[in-house]
């Protein structure tokens, strides 16, 4: 079979879902049976659930950046872009590459994994003046961020301002926010010591959240448990609260209070990737409606998993339940889907997704963390060795695992050095900098592209 006739499957997205599906193929599908290609803007996958500990200095950027290129069987063509639209009817997919270039990509077979980006409100100033908590970028920002506020309270001379460096400010009550606000806290509880002339008294971290619990999937307990161990280091935790409006030196909040500070991080949940939107197909809650073997209904080889579709969970058996945006569901499903485009390569069955969730585990660094693996409730130390353990054995590759156990152990002997990368520049970089949701084509403006231009290729 020559290369011209073999089928084409693209692979949309280097998450959990993606690079799982891409592993599998890579796997099971013989050299000359189909081409496979990666739409992706980095060539490694980020293990996302680790991102406050980069954020806090705990793990360095690269040791939770897992390379794409060393699979032994790594055969797949990568395109360093972002699909920014798709048109299934033609089965094109319009990509930005990292230069700015815009091609269009044919495919026999689509696998979509974008992901999510940060969900943001209509909240005056919050796209401008707030850090989000997505790419490996912004947590290496946000760490040169609060050191750096630690270093110009340190020289200033101006309470005031010493006060406003002082607070920082995270909303999102969920594991993202408040794992974000647990790890900082310790990174600026730790490092104060090296600066004598502040006043420790003066670091105050908020956690807010408008949900009346903190995390309600791991239950009241757990969540009550969480929500002390955060007010016994000092965080004022707010629910039922949210933010009114954002300013570069303040934050109004709800109920009313106004928080002099230079620093909110903004973690209140995700939404599906802009690309769905271009698609023109049903969504649930803006996920993309698909069945249980995750093919886009009325489309003949389109398959959509991860935080972009709504998956139904027939582990749960209740109907209309749909799998949560997880990486234990990601991973899973991208397997899956392999599968299931290998069977209608090869004109098999496909089989449906089921998966019985096996709990939740959150890191809030030191010796404190809860779990809630396979239902049963942990507290403390060996909640932090369940969660580490779990983080540790689903990195993909040996020297992932080897440089994160590295870097625990010697954060844990040696501490941290409190240094700024430069990373932050004169010009600051805000949410709306990192993450480009304006770079995506509307349907109208997907169709004009394909129907007006050859086929490039970059």
């Amino acid at each position: 079979m020559n290369t011209v006739t073999r089928p084409r499957i693209l692979v949309v997205g280097a998450g959990f879902a993606g690079v799982d599906c891409v592993r599998r193929l890579e796997r099971k599908l013989a050299p000359d049976e189909a081409d496979v290609t990666l739409v992706t803007p980095f060539a490694y996958q980020l293990y996302l659930p680790l991102l406050p500990q980069v954020a806090s200095g705990v793990l360095t950027p690269q040791s939770i950046a897992v390379s794409l290129r060393r699979s032994r069987k790594y055969r797949t063509r990568i395109i360093p872009g972002g699909a920014i639209g798709v048109d299934l009817k033609a089965k094109m997919c319009v990509i930005r590459t990292i230069t700015d270039k815009i091609v269009n990509e044919r495919y026999d077979y689509i696998v979509l994994a974008p992901g999510s980006v940060t969900r943001t409100f209509d909240i005056p100033g919050l796209t401008e003046h707030a850090f989000g908590m997505k790419t490996l970028a912004e947590a290496a920002y946000i760490r040169d961020h609060v050191i750096s506020q630690l270093d110009l309270a340190d020289a200033s001379d101006d309470p005031a301002e010493r006060a406003a460096r002082l607070q920082f400010v995270v909303v999102g009550g969920g594991y993202a926010g408040t794992e974000t606000a647990a790890c900082l806290q310790r990174l600026t509880h730790a490092a104060v010591q090296r600066y004598p002339r502040l006043d420790p008294g003066l670091i105050k971290w908020h956690l807010i959240d408008i949900a009346p619990k903190l995390m309600p999937e791991l239950g009241d307990k757990l969540g009550r448990s969480a929500q002390e161990i955060l007010k016994r280091r000092g965080i004022d935790v707010s629910l039922g609260v949210s933010i009114d409006k954002a300013g570069p030196e303040e934050v109004t909040f709800t109920d009313g209070r106004v928080v002099p500070t230079h620093t909110l991080i903004w973690t209140a949940g995700v939404v599906a990737s802009p690309l769905i939107a271009t698609l023109g197909a049903e969504t649930v809650k803006g996920r993309l409606a698909v069945t249980a073997e995750m093919c886009l209904p009325g489309y003949d080889g389109v398959f959509a998993l991860g935080d972009s579709a709504a998956v139904p969970d027939l582990a749960k058996g209740q109907e209309g339940a749909v799998c949560p945006p997880t990486a234990q569901h990601a991973m899973r499903q991208g397997r899956k889907v392999a599968d299931n485009v290998i069977a209608a390569l090869r004109g098999q069955q496909m089989q449906p997704y089921v998966h019985k969730d096996l709990g939740l585990v959150v890191d809030l660094g030191g010796k404190d963390a809860v779990s809630k693996p396979l239902g049963i409730e942990l507290r403390g130390v060996p909640a932090q060795a369940v969660a580490r353990g779990y983080h540790w054995s689903a990195l993909r590759t040996n020297v992932a695992k080897t440089r994160v156990m590295t870097n625990w152990l010697l954060n844990a002997v040696a501490g941290d050095d409190f240094v700024r990368t430069g990373f932050q520049a004169r010009r600051p970089a805000r949410l709306k900098d990192f993450e480009f949701t304006d770079s995506y084509l509307s349907p109208d403006e997907v169709r004009a592209r394909v129907e007006g231009a050859g086929i490039d290729h970059p």
